[in-house]
């Protein structure tokens, strides 16, 4: 059922798409449908900067131009998934590694619409392992000063980000105050940076839900 609510929500947010612009997609299953969805009408675009190498890979499949950010310089929208959001649209991401270019390119750009499946918007933050993105060498310093908030890092094992980094998944953080939150992990020394985007929130969510669809601002 839930590929089918990420599907349904993938092919609504073609509806806010602008003509004629270089959109930003970010990277997860959601948006690889998203990505699907976008052959549609890729003639009416003129082309996205890319989150991930896999997001990348599969624009690149329809024939969709690809840029470098730092070949623009403005981004009309973003449009990328959440592993978890909460009602003031403050996200989790990062649950496919990609988070240091998801937080990138949402704060380039001037619209972020996020886009889930009910199971993804939450009251609360933290059932999802909040991911960080480390530099190799402070993998064990940065996790030590996460216990000191008590959290539960945990090492993802076999996994090198596309910046050549480590992540470290933790687990039973607090919370009630999440830009506080990222902001302490993020002046953590060897911290590339954090999955939470309390400051740069969603400014638009689509839910897509079993018996209902919404539109959150």
């Amino acid at each position: 059922m839930s590929e089918i609510l990420k599907k349904k929500v993938a092919e609504h947010a073609l509806k806010y798409v602008p003509k004629d612009t270089i959109i930003g997609i970010g990277s997860g299953t959601t948006i690889r449908y998203f990505i699907e969805a976008l052959k549609s009408i890729r003639f009416s675009i003129l082309g996205a900067v890319s989150s991930s190498v896999k997001s990348s890979n599969f624009l690149k499949r329809i024939n969709i131009k690809l840029y470098n950010l730092n070949e623009i310089s403005k981004l009309e929208i973003y449009i990328d998934s959440a592993d978890e959001i909460n009602h003031n649209l403050e996200m989790i991401k990062g649950g496919g590694g990609a988070l240091t270019q998801e937080k990138i390119i949402s704060s380039v750009s001037k619209k972020f619409i996020c886009i889930v499946d009910e199971s993804k918007f939450v009251k609360k933050l933290g059932s999802f392992p909040l991911p960080i993105e480390v530099i190799p060498i402070s993998l064990n310093y940065v996790s030590r000063e996460l216990i000191k908030l008590g959290g539960h890092p945990k090492h993802r094992k076999n996994f090198v980000t596309d910046n050549g980094n480590f992540i470290i998944d933790v687990f039973h953080l607090n919370f009630d105050f999440p830009k506080k939150l990222e902001k302490f992990i993020n002046n953590i020394s060897g911290v590339v940076t954090v999955g939470l985007f309390s400051f740069r929130k969603a400014d638009v969510l689509l839910v897509c839900g079993r018996k209902y669809f919404k539109v959150v601002y």
